[in-house]
């Protein structure tokens, strides 16, 4: 049997994220949920949007929300106010992943129309447009300290970098 059994959405989970205190989950309902593990509380946000996909900051200050509306949302973690919004990429049908670089400096999306979207996490500007594949680009992944990207998408997992990664010990050219 479980140990604790998180019931208060009202449609399908379809993200959840952990850090080491809290949880992180987002609903077709179009709420976002924060459930703090230390003070046994529950803060909830209300996109609207079906969500698909939820992520922490890296510096655990900030909540990033994908949803159906084509629009990544980021929101202070303990406010629940919308720090900035984020469009250009194709979201209305799949459950597609956000993203946070690995310095939290950019907001990432997988996109229905085949690429990555990258923005600018304080400006909002689009930063890059990286065309990965012809099918739907459904999962995002960041190294957690290097500048590396898996994109999975038509049955392939991809790995992209930086033009200017050199791997640690390869003193380069």
């Amino acid at each position: 049997d479980p140990v604790q059994v998180l019931d208060e959405a009202k449609d399908g989970v379809s993200s959840v994220k952990v850090s080491d205190h809290e949880i992180l989950s987002g609903s077709v309902d179009g709420r976002v949920r924060r459930y703090d593990l230390r003070a046994g509380q529950l803060y909830s946000d209300y996109i609207g949007s079906p969500i698909t996909s939820v992520c922490f900051s890296k510096d655990g200050q900030c909540a990033l929300a994908a949803s159906l509306d084509s629009t990544l949302r980021l929101l202070d973690k303990e406010t629940g106010e919308l720090l900035g919004e984020y469009t250009g990429h194709r979201s209305t049908a799949y459950r597609l992943d956000c993203v946070l670089s690995e310095q939290d400096t950019h907001v990432g999306s997988a996109s229905e129309d085949g690429s990555v979207y990258f923005w600018d996490l304080v400006e909002g500007s689009l930063a890059l447009s990286l065309a990965v594949g012809r099918g739907v680009v459904q999962s995002l992944a960041f190294h957690p300290t290097l500048p590396c990207l898996l994109a999975a998408t038509e049955g392939h997992v991809q790995l992209w970098r930086e033009e200017s990664f050199q791997p640690q010990g390869d003193p380069g050219p």
